[in-house]
């Protein structure tokens, strides 16, 4: 019996719901044909947003959208994608796949998706091949109201309302390839594009993000917040969970028991990254306090067989899901300091939320995911406990065979989410519940199945959460058994 505490006497304070953020990048088949469809396609769409993905995707409740990359932000000229779209530029996407972008899906069509999901959009802007003058035009673009030549572009191409975007990202991996810059030389180009990037006509104050570490990267952050703290809002990093080296990624699918834990290993790894990034903010931010975002994360393995290898087309198991899980709950348990968090990506690329194929649509178990934990946005963090054994393939690929943390909505609410590790054995959980008063109803709903179950084409709903039944209550919680490699969630309503 593994004895698992959630105190509501002890918080580090509410969960940001963008944390629950999702990302959307101009990358294989995630805008094209997984999102946005030409009217002649024969597939049901609203403004060219497929309706089936936009139907599932607001049952996440997705609480902001990054986009247009990623790489490929830094080869974008916004100008491109604005306009009647017979005169919009081509141009050849050089990061990935080689292949034509038409720039069909520019600024207006990403908003108008924002509109549909009901999310707050998120725009990461052209350093690394860009201009101050560009990345401030497009600011004036989006979100002057009054008169302005910016503006007024903006209302020759049929949108008179300014749209007030707030998340602005100074670049994408400039340490890579957004530009191979030095931490110093880069934090000094963020100071001059944050002085260029304004809020307009009394609009919200506009959330500048920086472009931030990669994976540990300590002396990167700690140069950034130095030079450039004072300047921006948040900073950001990037970390991905390969299960061997990038050379080395593996199978998505076809997996040996040693790679799923080391995966697990990896993506644990996120709590010592967030905690080391967070530190060195707060040594530096002094009074004005400038949020973590981890505006890409997720698994990365080899691309599905006979797919374009820059497409980055990778199929989804329950080890993707428990990789989600372990890094929402890391995440949750960091809300002092993370204010939002990116999933790469949103359909078809990497750790998808869903899958297309023609008109066809799934939902991988990342998504159920998602939607299982997606009540613990703008809630109340709750400290949680819970004991733990090693489990794990022979070598260093041990990890502990439970994680969890916790939250208390509003209405008094409380929502514990739990992933079982181990491949082979089942947990029975004894969950004491302190100060919450007196409990009304406990239920629990469950996602489970072998490390490599995956959802197709053909058998689409192969996993999906189940009730989790037989909860038993007691005099301070509830007990329950958990099967080996699962994710639940449970939800305590008060009396």
């Amino acid at each position: 019996m593994s004895k698992a505490i959630i105190n509501a006497n002890r918080s580090k304070g509410i969960i940001n719901k963008n944390i629950y953020g999702q990302f959307s990048e101009h990358l294989g088949r995630c805008i094209y044909n997984g999102i946005y469809v030409d009217e002649n396609a024969g597939i049901p769409h609203e403004n060219g947003m497929r309706t089936d993905v936009v139907r599932a995707l607001k049952d996440l409740h997705i609480p902001v959208l990054r986009w247009p990359g990623g790489c490929f932000a830094d080869t974008y000229h916004w100008q491109d994608g604005i306009g009647p779209r017979e005169g919009r530029k081509k141009i050849v996407n050089t990061f990935w796949g080689g292949v034509t972008e038409d720039n069909s899906f520019g600024t207006h069509e990403f908003l108008e998706l924002c509109r549909q999901l009901g999310c707050e959009p998120y725009i990461s802007g052209n350093v690394g091949s860009g201009t101050v003058q560009e990345f401030s035009d497009w600011v004036e673009y989006c979100n002057m109201g009054g008169q302005s030549p910016m503006a007024d572009l903006r209302r020759a191409n049929g949108r008179e309302e300014p749209w007030h975007v707030k998340y602005w990202g100074i670049g994408n991996e400039t340490w890579g390839c957004g530009g191979n810059m030095r931490p110093a030389f880069y934090a000094d180009l963020c100071r001059q594009y944050a002085t260029y990037l304004r809020a307009y006509d009394g609009a919200h104050p506009l959330c500048r993000i920086a472009s931030g570490a990669n994976a540990d990267d300590y002396l990167w952050t700690k140069e950034l917040m130095e030079i450039a703290g004072g300047f921006v809002d948040a900073v950001s990093f990037h970390y991905y969970t390969v299960p061997d080296s990038w050379e080395h990624k593996g199978s998505a699918l076809n997996f040996s028991r040693e790679a799923y834990f080391a995966a697990l290993r990896r993506a644990l790894r996120m709590d010592e990254l967030v905690e080391n990034h967070s530190r060195i903010i707060r040594q530096y931010q002094g009074e004005r306090k400038v949020g973590l975002v981890v505006d890409e994360w997720g698994t990365w393995f080899d691309v599905e067989p006979g797919t374009n290898p820059g497409f980055l087309y990778q199929q989804n198991t329950m080890r993707d899901a428990l990789v989600a899980a372990v890094s929402l709950n890391i995440f949750n348990n960091h809300c002092d300091t993370v204010v939002m968090a990116n999933i790469a990506q949103l359909v078809n690329v990497l750790q998808a939320m869903i899958l297309t194929e023609g008109g066809k649509m799934l939902l991988t178990p990342t998504y159920h995911v998602f939607e299982m934990y997606k009540n613990h946005q703008d809630a109340r963090q709750l400290e949680s406990y819970v004991e733990t054994s090693l489990t794990g393939a022979a070598g260093e690929n041990r990890v502990p065979n439970l994680h969890i943390s916790a939250s208390q909505s509003s209405d008094g609410t409380v929502l514990i989410t739990a992933a079982n590790l181990d491949d082979e054995q089942g947990a029975a959980l004894d969950c004491a519940l302190a100060g919450l008063g007196r409990i009304g109803s406990i239920t629990g709903r469950l996602l489970s199945g072998p490390a490599g179950a995956h959802n197709t084409f053909d058998k689409p709903e192969a996993v999906r959460p189940a009730a989790l039944e037989h909860i038993q209550t007691t005099a301070d919680g509830f007990k329950a058994a958990l099967p080996p490699c699962c994710v639940a969630a449970f939800e305590v309503r008060p009396a």
